[in-house]
């Protein structure tokens, strides 16, 4: 929970200044405008008023020619002429508007047209303001100030909020540990499979996901173990219990909706169980529980032993019920931190991820300090050395660890299978 609130620490920080970002010592990167008109002569004067101002500049004569530039790599802002060939203005901005990449881009009109109509349109199609023709070259400056420092501010904000709510979730998941070990071991795998398939996808507001993948189990917290293995393996279990199972996602769904912002999280969490979805012109709710339902299937199967390429393409083998498009973003995924060795490890040689394969416990096993399943942080480990220094411990300790282990790891005479103490 500590290394949580200080990494979110640190982050507020970096986003709290565009300096931070650049590093110290190093020149900040000079902000990029787009300057769109069919009028050689404007584009010359908005590129001298502008480079001027230590903007970089990139002028474009047709409005299709600066989406497909802005596509490759967007600018921080744009001004936009609205009657040249091909494509006005308005079309420009619309198309900037419905993509996701272009989006929040701000976009400035210059035009001689002065009607009221033509100002309403500008501002409907998603412009920011509206500069008429002949302009004031102080003008122009002081409006591209002042929305370049608008869209900094909205950037800033949107950064906070994302890790002042990562953080948050972080330390409560660094609680939930040690409460329920084994949820959040399996919630660390389905935040992997999930936030590589939003890469793949090239989904917005990514966070979003990454907090439901976290979360997902939540609702799980009150059941029993052995409850929650059968069920989420899909073994028998009474029907009362498989009730308790299924009313998980609502739980959850609860616990977080009462939390500004994070709506469609607790929307994602309380559709995951729905049988299927259409991919296409789904929202992100929709989707967000597509992703964590796929990526159980993936986890309940590899949990059976089934290697990760031949889960995923018994899914694909199903496309009426797994989107072909998630799992084939998923191609090239290999889950990582699947812990696959055990071993015995001195207490002084504990680490930070290493994952308990047995209970912590005093060396006459009356007190239980840390459960089995659970994943190792600073702040545990810290707590437990503290702990020893009053009762001694059970040492060594088995654990479980990625990869094949190093001879400074462990003494390879104390290693034993996985399979023996799973």
């Amino acid at each position: 929970m500590i290394e949580d609130v200080v990494r979110l620490t640190k982050k507020m920080g970096v986003a709290a200044s565009l300096t931070a970002v650049q590093g110290e010592g190093e020149r900040p990167k000079p902000l990029d405008i787009m300057v769109v008109d069919d009028q050689p002569a404007n584009l010359k004067l908005l590129e001298g008023i502008l480079t001027g101002q230590g903007y970089t500049v990139r002028s474009f004569p047709l409005g299709r020619l600066a989406l497909q530039a802005a596509a490759r790599v967007p600018p921080d802002l744009i001004l936009l002429d609205i009657n040249m060939p091909e494509m006005n203005g308005f079309e420009v901005c619309r198309r900037l508007k419905i993509n996701d990449k272009l989006d929040r881009i701000p976009v400035l009109f210059l035009s001689a047209l002065t009607g009221l109509g033509e100002k309403v349109q500008a501002f409907r199609s998603g412009g920011v303001d509206y500069v008429t023709k002949p302009f004031q070259v102080e003008e122009v400056r002081a409006r591209v100030e002042t929305h370049l420092a608008l869209h900094r501010a909205r950037q800033v904000e949107r950064e906070l909020l994302e890790n002042t709510l990562n953080g948050a979730v972080r330390a409560l998941c660094d609680l939930a540990q040690l409460s329920a070990p084994v949820l959040t071991e399996r919630s660390t795998l389905l935040r992997g499979t999930v936030m590589h398939a939003v890469t793949r996808l090239k989904l917005r507001d990514a966070w979003q996901y990454e907090l439901a993948s976290t979360l997902c189990l939540i609702g799980c917290i009150t059941l029993p173990l052995d409850t929650f293995e059968r069920a989420y393996l899909g073994e028998r279990v009474s029907d009362q219990e498989l009730r308790m199972y299924r009313s998980h996602p609502e739980s959850g769904a609860r616990l977080l909706s009462h939390i500004p912002r994070l709506e469609t999280v607790a929307e994602m969490i309380r559709l995951q169980q729905l049988d299927q979805i259409a991919w296409a012109g789904a929202s992100a709710a929709e989707r967000g529980s597509c992703l964590l339902r796929i990526a159980q299937e993936l986890d309940r199967r590899m949990w059976r032993g089934t290697p990760f390429e031949a889960a995923r393409q018994k899914l694909r083998s199903a496309p009426s019920a797994w989107p072909v498009e998630v799992v084939d973003a998923l191609a090239d995924y290999s889950p990582g931190g699947v812990q696959i060795e055990a071993r015995l490890v001195p207490g002084s040689r504990l680490t930070p991820g290493m994952v308990l394969a047995e209970d912590y416990v005093t060396e006459d096993g009356s007190l239980t300090v840390m459960s089995r399943g659970t994943t190792l942080t600073v702040t545990l480990l810290e707590r437990a050395r503290n702990f020893g220094k009053t009762r001694r411990l059970r040492d060594p300790i088995l654990v479980r660890t990625p990869g094949r282990p190093t001879q400074a790891d462990a003494d390879p005479g104390k290693q034993v299978s996985a399979n023996a103490t799973a």
